[in-house]
């Protein structure tokens, strides 16, 4: 259904069945003044379709209705026929009159209901869409997250529509490569006429040399025509580059061009930022705000070192590469490295944590504080941050990568200053994860401040230069659900702003780039030679230990039956006393397995209030159930190498591994079980959807019914009883699409190409986009600085 079509589509369905379709209509109406989801509207049309045969195309646009504004005057609908497209229609039931609605209507008539009318009170409107004119996009939903693919294109087409344009690639080697680095050119190279003439008569030189001549043999020569080193380490790799530039000035194409942007050495410093949590590498995990964010940047800089050092090499480049996480120092946080300054990555030579503390006028601030609750000191942090980046990389950044929201505002403010490429990885966008928090942000605000985390997202994801997703479905979300980035194209915060168009889901800067496990420490349980075998008996105790303390509670009576394993943080989202409930009350389920879930710290009083809700729920649940003796709830475990011998220990029990969270951005943990052949079965909205094929390399489940959950678990376990072989047809399974999708190498390969692609188009868009930057200034200025005042700082 072309979104395009949606309003005449429905017109004519009015005029074809107009009894049949006022009577749905008058139904939707009957849900009185009110915005109404779709769970509601399809109930509304099956109790219909069950009395009566219903019109098709009535059918379709109902369907794909993600909501319903009833007012006094008139019903308002919210289609949308596909992933990232959305149209807006008013229908007057009496008359069966159907019309394209404006979004800002739309989301007025939001506001109405909400706040009641607005008596023309001026309403500040956000709209992003007036800079998108420079860059075309695509149109079709299958290529939502290619944008570096759909760029080349764009970029290559430029360059060949207008010789005078092949300068901008010139200006942007001798800007990024040569001034201030000395790499591929130098002075003697002043014009695009130059530059061919230097490549070929490099290349005259080249051809006759055997393949493996060292750059040195030849490097006086290149200094003469006017190139530097960076080319290559021997004939063949310079020839190589040489032939592709030599290509991209002769007929510019983009294949080509990725290639040639991806190969240049562009990419020496680099700064990740991560602000909220405890970020360390050890003994954090499981603290409050402390998870699979810490895993995964820990394992991209490892992958990224270790691909920039190999393009150094084959670059001919003796280059020290730096790379720096930069997050929050925690004079406080006793029992781990939270409060040093300076820590060296394990498993690098040139990365390190640098922690910048948060302060005000009086002084350090040592308490944790709530990744909800940190906007009000990262102006100043944003500050202190690019004064220890510039004494540490005596210079700026090639670089930026900000993580979740307050890494990516204190990202995007860095990449302002000191123009340098910005790449956002969101990990997870509240708005999603909180139904309706948006419209209903004043009632949220004390407790999560929103107004300003969806600003801070709104300036981050306009601001930067790309985006890199893990899943299709934190842009797009699927057919039946909604995308974390998606959300972002129209929505209101009554009172405060209203975002007619805040993000475009076919922006050619979105990019699936998906991340894997660490290799060295998940690797398949068949492995034997590498097996941590000398922690067993560490992982007995924490399994079947008679004993009940701050560590383990309740107790597993048959060692015999395989384990139901699952390990996340304890809050509403992960949805672990959810997993414990449809585990409960499925008593076939129970005879079957037992269910083991490592979550929370019980072994301390936990400071987050959503940590310490779940916790009493879990209390709740264990005596109402009666769950001792098939159940074991274990405290975090940190100890991320030993975590990887767990995954394999329950291997051999023939278990599996659950991830029952509402919504999962990406589902790191369930990639790390899969890559240890543990059969997985996770949430079917977010990214585990992706990495999962339904029936083939583990399984599905939906949160939102548990019943049909522990059955789905039920149906495998039963069937693998009866089939041993089936539970090793399924871990094969698993283990086959990791290798085939989601490796570190993979990834980092693609994150330097990236880098080359977006900085290039930064470069020939500059004039283009500054419009944007003003634009971004302001609502900066006027609105998140203003918000942010109203976040009360922390008590000391």
């Amino acid at each position: 259904m072309a979104a395009v079509n949606v309003c005449e589509l429905l017109g004519e369905s009015l005029a074809t069945h107009p009894d049949q379709a006022k009577t749905i209509l008058s139904r939707i109406e009957g849900l009185g003044v009110g915005i109404h989801k779709s769970q509601k509207l399809l109930s509304l049309l099956d109790k219909e379709a069950g009395q009566q045969a219903l019109d098709g195309i009535l059918v379709e646009v109902l369907s794909s209705t993600q909501e319903a504004v009833v007012s006094s005057a008139l019903v308002a609908l919210a289609i949308r026929p596909a992933p990232g497209v959305w149209e807006y229609i008013a229908v007057n039931v009496q008359k069966l009159f159907v019309e394209e609605l404006p979004v800002a209507e739309y989301l007025r008539l939001k506001e109405e209901i909400v706040d009641g009318s607005s008596n023309g009170d001026f309403t500040l409107e956000l709209d992003f869409g007036a800079f998108n004119n420079s860059i075309p996009r695509p149109s079709l939903s299958k290529s939502i997250g290619n944008g570096m693919e759909f760029l080349n294109r764009h970029l290559s087409a430029k360059l060949f529509q207008d010789k005078e344009n092949l300068s901008f690639l010139l200006e942007f080697l001798q800007i990024h490569c040569q001034k201030g680095k000395g790499l591929l050119l130098n002075d003697r190279i002043q014009d695009v006429n130059s530059l061919q003439h230097g490549l070929r008569k490099a290349e005259e030189h080249l051809t006759p040399l055997p393949s493996n001549t060292p750059y040195s043999s030849f490097e006086k020569r290149f200094k003469e025509i006017g190139l530097e080193k960076g080319w290559g380490d021997n004939a063949e790799h310079v020839l190589d580059m040489i032939h592709l530039l030599l290509d991209l000035l002769q007929a510019p194409d983009p294949i080509t061009l990725e290639s040639f942007l991806g190969r240049i050495p562009l990419v020496t410093n680099v700064v990740i930022m991560t602000p909220h949590g405890y970020f360390a590498q050890d003994n954090v995990l499981g603290y409050p705000d402390t998870g699979g964010q810490v895993v995964y940047i820990l394992d991209q800089v490892r992958a990224l070192e270790e691909e920039m050092l190999k393009r150094f090499k084959l670059q001919g480049l003796d280059i020290t590469p730096r790379i720096l996480i930069i997050t929050r120092l925690l004079p406080d946080a006793v029992g781990t490295t939270c409060g040093e300054r300076l820590e060296k990555v394990y498993g690098t030579k040139y990365s390190d944590i640098l922690r910048v503390p948060f302060r005000t006028e009086k002084g350090i601030v040592r308490k944790w504080i709530s990744r909800f609750e940190v906007w009000p000191y990262l102006e100043t942090y944003t500050e202190d941050v690019a004064l220890e980046i510039t004494k540490e990389f005596l210079g700026k950044p090639d670089l930026i990568i900000g993580n979740y929201s307050d890494g990516n505002i204190v990202a995007s403010l860095l990449a302002h200053k000191l123009d340098v490429t910005q790449c956002t990885i969101a990990h997870a966008l509240e708005k999603t994860k909180y139904p309706d928090s948006d419209i209903y942000w004043k009632k949220l605000d004390d407790k999560y401040h929103f107004s300003c985390q969806f600003t801070a997202d709104l300036i981050a994801m306009n601001h930067t230069d790309f985006i890199i997703t893990s899943t299709f479905q934190e842009i797009a979300g699927s057919k039946d659900t909604l995308g974390q980035y998606e959300s972002h194209i129209a929505f209101t915060l009554p009172g405060l702003y209203r975002v007619v168009d805040g993000i475009d889901a076919f922006d050619p800067k979105f990019n699936i780039v998906s991340p894997g496990a660490d290799m060295s420490i998940y690797f398949p349980y068949t492995e034997e030679k590498r097996r941590l075998k000398k922690f067993h008996p560490e992982i007995e105790e924490l399994l079947y230990s008679p004993v009940e303390n701050a560590e383990h509670l309740c107790v597993l009576k048959d060692r015999n039956k395989p384990i139901l394993f699952t390990m996340a943080r304890l809050d509403r989202v992960k949805n672990l006393t959810g997993l414990v409930e449809f585990y409960a009350k499925n008593s076939r389920l129970r005879e079957l397995v037992n269910l083991v879930v490592v979550g929370g710290d019980r072994r301390k009083e936990s400071k987050d209030l959503e940590e310490q809700a779940e916790m009493k729920r879990m209390y709740e649940l264990i005596e109402k159930y009666n769950l001792n003796g098939q159940f074991r709830w274990i405290s975090s475990q940190m100890n991320r190498v030993r975590n990887g011998e767990l995954y394999r220990y329950i291997c051999d029990t023939k278990g599996a591994f659950v991830q029952p969270a509402i919504y999962e951005a990406f589902g790191l943990t369930v990639v790390e079980a899969m890559t240890c052949g543990l059969p997985t079965f996770a949430t079917c909205y977010g990214g585990p959807a992706e990495i999962i094929v339904h029936g083939k390399s583990g399984f599905n489940i939906d949160p939102y019914n548990g019943d049909l959950a522990a059955e789905t678990l039920v149906h495998f376990f039963e069937k693998c009883k009866a089939d041993p072989s089936y539970w090793d047809e399924i871990s094969h399974g698993g283990l086959k699409r990791i290798q085939e999708k989601y490796t570190w190498q993979i990834y980092s390969e693609k994150l330097l190409t990236l880098t080359g692609v977006y900085g290039f188009s930064k470069h020939v868009s500059k004039l283009e986009q500054r419009g944007r930057k003003r634009y971004i200034e302001m609502l900066h200025a006027l609105v998140y600085k203003k918000q942010v005042t109203t976040v009360p700082l922390a008590i000391e």
